[in-house]
């Protein structure tokens, strides 16, 4: 490398920026594991703090131990264990009265000295709120006014002076996380209750419930099963983007079977006209796949996926349908997005006109094609 490519990379070659890189990483996953094999007896403690905690658990630190508390904050809240920041010198100057008495505090400090820390121990003990250390030192000033100490033990900074923060923070981040999760599996933190923290955005589509998702019924093509094709073909019409499929429903009003485009095709192409007059029953998909109402939508797709089929009817506790899932719906809804973490795939057709480009099924009625009689 010539110098002058040498000093536009800061005097670093390409190989010696990776060497670097991965000393870095393997310096802190090093400590990583140091800090599990360290975790104790000090580590329940703490969890049983949180999990039994009838408040908050208020996070604090200054500096980047702050920014990683805020990160573990998240991660408590988003995981069953209500939680809020406090700035410490901010608390100092009236952020305090944030503070109940059924709190806990977790606090972030490597060495366990930091002066703005340390000033606002003496009122948080006046409270009798509960610390949780998490700092290098138990026999820091941090560390000794805590109730409960997780200590990091000595941690070398990845960074080469060995001054900015780096390696501890990393420790720091991966105990909260740890602290956040073990508490969550303690509360039985299940799917439902992580899908209640997080309704919006791709993740929250994929763990939200059916009901959020189904066309409802009075957009929906429903019919009698005991009427002809031809009546429901009729009879079932809307305005608007219409549904690729009819839910036929028994006397009583369940769901008894389903009728998609497709097979109003597959009967002309059977030259099978004469059953456009007989009851819709006899040719229809007889007790067709459904989904509960209540149901995760990502459980959903995933049947969509595997039977490979576009429409889903979803149903009540007493087998009356309440909508139907569209493919087209979900589509147009999410566009760009992953909620389809089961990615359909085409329908498999002895009829190459039912699938399109996308591979996907549809009918294209146009003039005959050549070699194929009208």
């Amino acid at each position: 490398m010539s110098l002058e490519a040498r000093a536009s990379t800061g005097g670093l070659s390409p190989l010696e920026q990776l060497r670097y890189a991965r000393q870095i990483i393997e310096l802190e996953s090093q400590t990583l594991a140091k800090v599990a094999r360290r975790l104790g007896p000090e580590f329940c403690r703490a969890a049983d703090c949180i999990f039994y905690c009838r408040g908050s658990v208020i996070v604090s630190g200054i500096g980047k131990a702050g920014l990683v508390g805020q990160k573990i904050m998240a991660t408590l809240a988003s995981t069953g264990s209500r939680s809020h920041c406090l700035h410490p010198a901010e608390a100092v100057h009236g952020d305090l009265g944030r503070v109940h008495s059924e709190d806990v505090m977790l606090i972030l400090s490597q060495s366990g000295e930091t002066e703005e820390v340390l000033r606002m121990l003496p009122s948080i003990h006046e409270m009798k709120v509960p610390i949780i250390a998490i700092t290098g030192r138990a026999d820091s000033s941090l560390g000794k006014a805590a109730q409960v100490v997780i200590e990091l033990g000595p941690v070398q900074e990845a960074c080469p002076l060995g001054l900015a923060p780096s390696t501890s923070t990393t420790a720091m981040l991966a105990v909260g996380d740890a602290l956040a999760l073990v508490v969550s599996q303690m509360r039985h933190f299940g799917a439902e209750d992580f899908a209640r923290f997080h309704p919006a955005g791709s993740l929250g589509r994929k763990l939200s419930k059916v009901q959020n998702h189904v066309r409802p019924l009075q957009q929906c093509r429903i019919a009698s099963d005991r009427h002809t094709v031809r009546e429901v073909i009729v009879s079932a019409s809307l305005p608007g983007r219409r549904t690729g499929a009819i839910m036929l429903l028994d006397d009583e009003g369940k769901l008894s079977g389903i009728f998609t485009d497709s097979d109003l095709a597959r009967l002309f192409e059977r030259r099978g006209d004469r059953q456009l007059d007989e009851p819709i029953r006899n040719v229809m998909t007889a007790n067709p796949c459904t989904v509960p109402l209540g149901a995760m939508m990502s459980d959903a797709v995933a049947i969509m996926a595997e039977r490979k089929i576009s429409e889903l009817p979803v149903v009540d506790a007493q087998g009356l349908p309440v909508g139907l899932i569209d493919i087209t719906d979900l589509v147009s809804r999410l566009p760009g997005d992953t909620l389809l973490s089961h990615p359909l795939q085409p329908t498999p057709s002895a009829h190459p006109s039912e699938t399109g480009p996308t591979g996907f099924p549809f009918r294209v009625f146009d003039e005959p094609r050549e070699g194929v009689p009208s």
